[in-house]
């Protein structure tokens, strides 16, 4: 079936502009709140706008049986990668962190293939791969010495992405694929993903405070759209395009994120980037859609 863009796309461009400054909003955040504050502030806030639209949309809860593959999900997705991210972004800008994230279709694929197993190794997604990394390590620019803080910052984005890696086939394996006990609406799903965010960072935010620096109206805001639109208004969005197209063309707005966090992260920081940084992603986002089958690889052999 052939989906006009009229049907989709209005929801497509807000979500890749949502998620492609949320890199920007962490940085700004940064400014006056911790890493745990702002993730903390940024799950308190997606929860209570989740609420708002199950509310609204007469959606329902989570069932009882999906409550412990959630608190697994919420790690995986919610807790602990925007943890390493929030933290990682002390130390690198919002563009390096949105072009690392490009590397999520990637790792969702190495996971498939090492743990869930339920797509085989062809040679366009095992080229995809290679290529891939080659990209991230012209991301990180292998040919010179790293500082020890952009080192570890970098080790805990590619980490954040691999918990992502690992979400998504794990989702569709007990909540949402036809596998699961019944699977679960994507606006379900993300409200649980958010209230077990709230009790795995409640603890600690309480031990940790939330506060670096006396509080700004920019750092406010940026936390408040990181929650709001980020972790609840895109949910939405992302469901939309989904119902309204494919799950392919839905798989798409991961290319545009870090194009929309470079741009952003230029325009509002005024952050620099070295030559490598965008030809490394560029080279990411070519061996994912490659793995994904968006870009196949022509056979050139006789027939």
């Amino acid at each position: 079936m052939k989906y006009r863009a009229s049907q989709w796309l209005p929801f497509y461009l807000p979500l890749a502009l949502i998620w492609g400054c949320s890199f920007l909003f962490i940085k700004v955040g940064l400014e006056s709140f911790t890493p745990i504050g702002v993730v903390f502030g940024r799950v308190l806030l997606g929860a209570l706008t989740l609420i708002v639209i199950t509310v609204v949309s007469r959606s329902s809860l989570p069932p009882r049986w999906s409550w412990k593959y959630l608190f697994i999900a919420s790690l995986l997705w919610v807790s602990v990668p925007w943890t390493l991210f929030a933290f990682a972004q002390t130390q690198v800008s919002s563009a390096l962190a949105g072009i690392i994230n490009a590397l999520t279709p990637l790792m969702t694929l190495l996971a498939i293939l090492i743990a869930f197993r339920s797509e085989k190794p062809t040679p366009a997604r095992i080229g995809g791969l290679i290529l891939g990394f080659i990209g991230m390590l012209v991301v990180v620019g292998f040919w010179q010495p790293l500082a020890l803080d952009n080192l570890w910052a970098i080790g805990a984005m590619v980490l954040a992405v691999s918990c992502y890696g690992v979400a998504f086939p794990f989702a569709r394996r007990f909540l949402t694929g036809p596998q699961a006990q019944a699977p679960i609406p994507a606006v379900s799903l993300a409200t649980g993903l958010m209230l077990w965010g709230l009790v795995i960072l409640g603890p600690i935010t309480v031990v940790t405070g939330i506060g670096s620096a006396p509080i700004s109206g920019a750092s406010l805001a940026a936390v408040a759209a990181l929650g709001i639109l980020g972790s609840g208004v895109a949910y939405l969005l992302n469901f939309r395009v989904t119902q309204r197209a494919d799950s392919t063309t839905a798989s798409t707005v991961t290319y545009l994120t870090p194009l929309v966090a470079v741009i952003a992260g230029s325009v509002v920081l005024g952050e620099q980037l070295s030559w490598n940084q965008p030809v490394g992603g560029l080279i990411v986002v070519l061996g994912a859609a490659i793995a994904q089958g968006l870009l196949p690889l022509r056979s050139t052999a006789r027939r």
